[in-house]
């Protein structure tokens, strides 16, 4: 619990408290500029075995 809480009315007056909250400022959204197909690497060369030998797909 907050130390408002257990104080008084009067005390609250004198204190010049608010209980009104000042609303609270939007957070800004960062929008990311991320290629996530490279990251999971979708992009990337597979291979294969064929006949011993490793090969591209």
């Amino acid at each position: 619990m907050r130390i408002v809480d257990h104080l008084s009315e009067v005390q609250l007056e004198k204190l010049n408290y608010n209980k009104k909250k000042e609303p609270e400022q939007k957070k800004k959204i960062h929008h990311e500029d991320v290629d996530w197909e490279e990251i999971m690497g979708m992009n990337r060369d597979t291979y294969k075995r064929v006949g011993g030998a490793v090969r591209r797909r």
